[in-house]
């Protein structure tokens, strides 16, 4: 027996060794891996700026990619590269005699509409202060061509094979009714405004007069925006462009220069003695390049010694409750709102807001702690791709609203929706349910059957008591009547162009815009150079990303009609069915 007991303490002694060895031992693998991508970058002492869009994603905050990430893919991802980080870098270029000038690569541009919009705007700062942005163009795409068009000078290859799809701008919507209906699936949705459409793709089998009237306008009001501002740069009218892409006029790169798009096809050896040329040498190999994604990681670590703060608080994702440290979690994000607020150094705030909606709980707790903040400091918002719904409902109180063109904003509506899997479950996995209830409704959040139609209208009244909130904090927040919101709202989205003439935002700018408003909100203060600009919530480290359980892969949708729908829908749970939400239906993305 003694034997025994001594073996098996050896043995238990001995796992116990192993794990904590084994632990050790993982989190040092860890660490080495995080330190791989923590290397300081060495910049040349002169070059031009190398910015190549394919090798980065404009994304709202800078983030450190997994290096597991990147081992599973066996490749080098592209890099996160947060539009401030961005703007700032070019900015800094601009007067950094170290760089001649940039050359821009657009094809596979990466990005929101407003990262994209901002990053151009950032590109035409930098010609202001005299010097060059030359492009060069391989497979036009919509988003690449609308960098390109800011440049000195677009050349083109030469070569058969591009693929052009610079072709205007198409959104697709997705309805599932009849599918639901083959499997036995009945969506109950209910909901406040006629062009609240986020639940519509589950209950019709085409779009809604007032869906697509929504749809129609918004893609147009982007592509007049876009439109324009490449035909301006082409020295053409916008109806002249719309003719050149409705006749399929632009094939090939030599229809690009013939149509005054471009200025030129070269072969890559030709490019490099152009390039040569504007770097005054007559020899490319004398070229020293300098990478977009070492200058912004060089250059991002300026320390300022400015006493007062401009804190950017970065509303990016989907609005849910709780504390998901990768979404705009209520909690989460209400404690991050108290941090700035009891900070004494903070003189103003931008709430940077890229969120297409969600939880109206978790809106309502970001929103309560918002209003104690403006009562200490100036709250100013900027919208990136979407300030929708629970996007708008957090900042629609703000002192003064920034908005990119292309934002999709409004959407001033709610829905909630319940599937029934009743008939799926009887009709075709021959599975029969009986429930058992201790009052009358007990089971009405079941899912195994119909809403009969006093529950019906018991979740339509929290609908329409939630939607009046709505409209009225609107109203308080945009000196409207309520009236006039709701004559506006309805859930209709709005792009950031359309928005401003409803008054629905203040003016269209970008972040930077919105940062130096703040800045100059503060008393004695100047301009950005007497401040500190602090990001809100601080991104995730490199350990954090190996340390945080993975979701799961979204790739099986992408490439299709169903990743936007996948995208927009990509969080629900079964227990947020009968919840009330306060989101737009989709999530665009230009290529």
């Amino acid at each position: 027996m003694k034997d025994f007991l001594k073996m098996s303490l050896a043995t238990v002694v001995g796992l116990i060794a192993f794990s904590a060895i084994t632990t050790f031992f993982s989190l040092f693998v860890l660490i080495g891996i995080a330190a791989l991508g923590n290397t300081q970058p060495q910049i040349p002492d002169e070059g031009i700026l190398k910015i190549d869009m394919s090798t980065f994603v404009l994304t709202e905050q800078s983030t450190e990619t997994n290096p597991l990430d990147m081992i599973s893919s066996g490749s080098q991802l592209p890099a996160n590269i947060g539009i401030w980080d961005a703007i700032t870098a070019i900015n800094t270029a601009a007067n950094d005699p170290a760089v001649k000038y940039v050359y821009l690569l657009p094809d596979s541009a990466m990005g929101g509409t407003a990262q994209l919009e901002e990053f151009r705007a950032a590109l035409n700062n930098f010609r202001s202060s005299g010097k060059a942005v030359i492009s060069y163009i391989e497979n036009p795409t919509n988003a690449g061509y609308y960098l390109a068009s800011v440049s000195d000078k677009i050349y083109m290859t030469p070569y058969d094979g591009a693929m052009n799809t610079f072709c205007g701008i198409s959104s697709q919507m997705v309805f599932l009714k009849d599918l639901l209906d083959k499997i036995g699936v009945n969506v109950q949705l209910i909901r406040h405004g006629k062009y609240k459409s986020a639940g519509e793709m589950f209950i019709r089998n085409a779009s809604s007069k007032e869906n697509l009237e929504q749809n129609e306008a918004m893609v147009k009001s982007i592509w007049k925006s876009w439109g324009t501002t490449i035909a301006e740069s082409r020295n053409m009218t916008p109806d002249n462009l719309n003719a050149l892409l409705n006749n399929l006029k632009l094939n090939t790169s030599e229809d690009f220069v013939k149509e005054g798009l471009a200025d030129e096809t070269l072969t890559r050896e030709e490019l490099n003695n152009k390039l040569a040329a504007l770097y005054l040498t007559d020899d490319p190999d004398k070229i020293k390049s300098i990478s977009f994604k070492d200058y912004v990681t060089a250059k991002k670590e300026t320390i300022s010694l400015a006493d007062k703060k401009v804190a950017v608080i970065y509303a990016d994702g989907n609005i849910v409750d709780g504390k998901e440290k990768q979404e705009v979690a209520g909690d989460r994000f209400a404690s991050i709102i108290a941090k700035v607020r009891k900070d004494p150094s903070v003189g103003a705030v931008v709430l940077r807001v890229n969120s297409p909606g969600g939880s109206v709980l978790a809106s309502e707790k970001i929103k309560a702690e918002l209003d104690l903040l403006r009562e200490k400091v100036p709250v100013i918002a900027s919208y990136g791709a979407y300030a929708a719904s629970g996007g708008y409902w957090i900042s629609a109180n703000s002192d003064y609203i920034f908005s990119n063109a292309s934002t999709l904003t409004g959407s001033i509506g709610v829905f909630s929706m319940i599937p029934d899997f009743s008939n799926t479950i009887k009709d075709n996995l021959h599975v029969t349910i009986t429930n058992v209830n201790s009052n009358a409704h007990s089971d009405m959040y079941s899912l195994m059957r119909p809403l009969d139609n006093a529950e019906v209208a018991y979740m339509q009244a929290s609908v329409e008591n939630i939607y009046s909130k709505f409209t009225s904090l609107v109203a308080q927040g945009r000196n409207m009547t309520v009236d006039a919101v709701d004559n506006i709202a309805q859930g209709r989205v709005w792009t950031g162009a359309e928005a401003l003439e409803i008054g629905l935002v203040d003016q269209i700018g970008t972040l930077e815009d919105a940062v130096a408003y703040a800045a100059k909100s503060i008393e004695g203060v100047s301009g950005l150079q007497d401040v500190k600009v602090e990001s809100y919530p601080k991104p995730l480290t490199t350990v954090e990303l190996l340390l945080e359980s993975l979701n799961g892969s979204t790739e099986v949708f992408a490439g299709t009609p169903f990743e936007g729908v996948e995208t927009a829908f990509r969080n629900w749970k079964q227990n947020q069915s009968g919840k009330a939400y306060a989101r737009i239906p989709y999530e665009i993305t230009i290529k």
